[in-house]
């Protein structure tokens, strides 16, 4: 096979980064003793909880665990607990259940898995982003928000992806955002800053995973094509081929690729919203489910998967940009849409019987909140049946009213189910029309629907709640309970018997060696 492609064979071009040295500040044996015993807890009300591998680690850790051969890491991104309940209802309502002890049998993929949570704080702060969030699970490290693959004083990290590629294992990564995006680039990528995505896509290359399936073309095609997003001529669509990828950009595609390394890359951005898929085409992007179902089938009939095992990271990364809208109807198909791609890996670890799955979030987003205040008085209710009226994301709503194709009441009601507005909702309408803007046009949006739906946003931004954690399979018991987020690359590194630090060590010197050379 190509030494590109295969192991960590490609010296990177880091160099471009700076990478100064530091020691980060630890919190001594005996405050940790002193916080405990509550001596310095009120003065110290703003410090961040260790994270150090001791409190990470469970009771039963020490006990043996049975290795796994294959690893399948599930991300919702963004999905807090609300979330999931909010899709466990609307299931419920789908298959007739509304009454109040109906539907007590309507479960979600995840609801047979349930193992514990996660606290999610980044190294900077209380609430994290998606770069933080994600490298904190594919290096077992907190970082600050931003980075991708560093530490907090950006030296390299060694993934768990990249870990597996020096094993000889299958490797692979999937998402419904551009895979330049912050949570798949933390899994194969180093960088300071999570945005520069086009220095990120040649990363990616080079990491030497053998699937990555998802969006953001815009950042592998040279600046001549029209999509493009990069400032300069690099191809690196040619550039994947050259080495041995098929590349593939839509669904019909992607169920006649039959080999690996496979590039997948199904829009020039993220990939739909589900809820916006459903009354178009949809056999022209694949769903996260047919995604995770091709890489699983690919990964593990390859030679490496069945001699040294799999590696995969499948994120649902359009529940987080719903989120960010305040955006129901798009935030709950998008969960749907993870939950089906969850049961489609549940099978296959239960078929196959050597695969650890585990599924977590990387953080909450949005604040949803299912009942909220209506005509200034807490309303004890939340209704299904008014967010399954809805038809569209708001994105594709205010595409509408801005290419004039119809006015917001119109929209509404074709889309929304939506036959009256109040005054008030009228007047919110008008003005964000008038002064043409995108986010006022989105907060009435979600203003109108959450009345109806009795649904609640405290935020466009995420959350520092706690997220749930599922499991099933070789070394799930391993999880159960409440860890940090780094204990998830910490305890998955250990069943797998990586050692991330002396990766780390080797890589770096790599990076030092060729900064070296590009020098003289």
């Amino acid at each position: 096979m190509l030494s590109l492609h295969y192991g960590l064979r490609a010296l990177r071009s880091w160099s471009s980064i700076s990478f100064p040295s530091c020691l980060a500040a630890g919190m001594s044996f005996l405050r940790v003793l002193s916080v405990a015993l509550g001596v310095v807890l009120a003065a110290a009300g703003t410090a961040f909880p260790p994270s150090s591998k001791a409190q990470n680690r469970p009771p039963d850790s020490d006990a043996p665990d049975e290795a796994p051969q294959n690893v399948v890491l599930m991300i919702a991104d963004g999905a807090g607990p609300a979330t999931f309940t909010m899709a466990r209802d609307f299931k419920r309502y789908r298959q007739g259940k509304t009454g109040r002890l109906e539907g007590q049998d309507v479960r979600l993929a995840l609801d047979a898995m349930k193992l514990g949570t996660i606290q999610t704080f980044s190294e900077d702060s209380r609430v994290t982003d998606s770069a933080a969030g994600a490298t904190a699970f594919s290096t077992g490290h907190k970082t600050n928000n931003g980075h991708v693959g560093v530490g907090p004083e950006g030296r390299l990290l060694a993934t768990l992806l990249e870990a597996a590629e020096q094993r000889g294992m299958a490797t692979g990564l999937v998402a419904t955002s551009r895979l330049t995006h912050a949570t798949p680039a933390s899994f194969a990528a180093h960088t300071l800053d999570r945005w520069r995505e086009n220095l990120i896509a040649g990363q990616m290359l080079q990491s030497g995973a053998d699937l990555m399936l998802g969006g953001g073309r815009r950042h592998f095609l040279p600046q001549s094509r029209e999509a493009s997003e990069r400032e300069d001529d690099r191809n690196l669509v040619a550039e994947a081929e050259k080495t041995g990828y098929t590349v593939v950009t839509d669904r019909t595609e992607l169920d006649e690729a039959g080999a690996l390394p496979l590039l997948g890359l199904f829009a020039d951005g993220h990939l739909p919203y589900a809820i916006d898929r459903e009354g178009g085409d949809a056999r022209a992007v694949p769903t996260l489910e047919a995604m995770t179902e091709k890489a699983l089938r690919l990964l593990s009939r390859s030679e490496e998967g069945r001699k040294n095992g799999v590696f995969l990271m499948v994120e649902g990364s359009r529940i987080d940009h719903a989120g960010h809208n305040n955006d129901a109807a798009a935030h709950l198909r998008e969960t749907l849409a993870y939950d089906r791609a969850v049961a489609a890996a549940r099978s296959f670890a239960e078929n196959d019987g050597e695969t650890l799955l585990l599924s977590t979030s990387d953080h909450g987003t949005g604040g949803l909140s299912l009942g909220r205040n209506v005509g200034g008085k807490g309303r004890y209710a939340w209704k299904p049946a008014e967010v399954a009226e809805v038809e569209a994301s708001h994105g594709a709503m205010m595409q509408a009213i801005a290419e004039g194709r119809a006015d917001p009441a119109t929209v509404l009601r074709r889309q929304a189910g939506i036959d009256s507005l109040a005054a008030d909702e009228q007047k919110m309408l008008a003005e964000a029309v008038e002064v043409e803007s995108d986010g006022r046009l989105e907060a009435a949006l979600s203003e109108i629907i959450g009345r109806r739906a009795v649904v609640g946003w405290t935020t466009g931004g995420h959350t520092a709640v706690d997220v749930g954690l599922c499991g099933m399979g070789p070394g799930a018991r391993r999880f159960v309970g409440h860890h940090d987020n780094t204990y998830i690359g910490e305890a998955l590194a250990e069943l797998m018997g990586f050692d991330l630090g002396a990766l780390t060590a080797e890589m770096r010197e790599g990076d030092q060696q060729a900064a070296s050379a590009e020098s003289e």
